[in-house]
């Protein structure tokens, strides 16, 4: 049985072994695949894992001996499943891939919002603090998490995840979502969408990317936001129509967005 991974280093970086995997059989992992070097790679193979290397659908038509993909990820948007279940090629992803460093990548971009991390750090080595004639330095007010509302959109292993980390600052959770895995505890109130970005003062996108939300943070929902209000994103880029974004943050629309992925 051939078996190729072919961006090994997107998901294991040299922390983790792969020998296990290898105990399977013939097996070669690389680093990173061009798009022009995925047939070669790919071919004769049994096994193909993807992190983020497309295979379309052309691409599964040129691999007759392939039988299974797994995307080393959440999201297999990146896979032509249709040309994959027409040749009966199994699919399968991780659901629970990355969730509690998601979830803290969420509130590392609400912190560095509201605390200006970087801000101070880099005035404090200018400086300063040192010169201040007070002991506390701002340039900015401080914007407190306890009592806030933080609306989050898809409510799966990452959005429940960040759901109870926004409990534990003390914050008014609402949510959005079509289904979820977990028993809502009473502290998640569930919102219809208008009402969620209409109110929430931080709203931070879950969702899987599909035709339905595409885009789905547009001008109009923008607009429909507070003045103070933070948009976060870690889930897919094209969830968010960036050029509305930009629009939005340039003409005080919202106060600030905190990006992990772009479209």
């Amino acid at each position: 049985m051939k078996i190729v991974v072919l961006d090994g280093y997107a998901a294991n970086p040299g922390d983790l072994s792969w020998d296990e995997l290898k105990s399977l059989g013939e097996c070669t992992v690389y680093d990173r695949t061009a798009p022009a070097e995925v047939l070669e790679r790919a071919a004769g193979a049994d096994i193909l894992m993807t992190n983020k290397v497309v295979l379309d659908a052309t691409t599964i038509a040129a691999l007759p001996q392939l039988k299974y993909i797994g995307v080393l990820a959440t999201g297999y948007n990146i896979i032509d499943t249709a040309a994959a279940k027409e040749r009966g090629i199994t699919v399968t992803n991780i659901p629970a891939y990355s969730t509690p460093s998601v979830a803290q990548m969420v509130f590392a971009h609400i912190l560095n919002i509201t605390q200006r991390v970087q801000h101070y750090t880099d005035e404090i080595h200018k400086g300063r603090w040192t010169n201040s004639p007070d002991f506390c330095f701002w340039d900015t007010p401080l914007i407190e998490l306890s009592g806030k509302k933080i609306g989050i959109i898809g409510l799966g292993q990452t959005g429940y995840n960040t759901a109870r980390i926004a409990i534990g600052f003390g914050m008014e959770v609402h949510a959005y979502t079509s289904k979820s895995p977990f028993q809502l505890p009473p502290e998640i109130k569930k919102t219809e969408l208008d009402e969620l970005f209409a109110n929430c003062d931080i709203i931070s996108l879950h969702c899987p990317l599909t035709d339905s939300t595409r885009e789905l943070v547009n001008a109009a929902r923008l607009k429909q936001m507070k003045p103070n209000a933070i948009l976060i994103n870690t889930g897919r880029g094209p969830l968010v129509n960036e050029q509305d974004l930009a629009d939005a943050l340039n003409n005080g629309t919202i106060f600030a967005a905190g990006l992990d992925v772009l479209s």
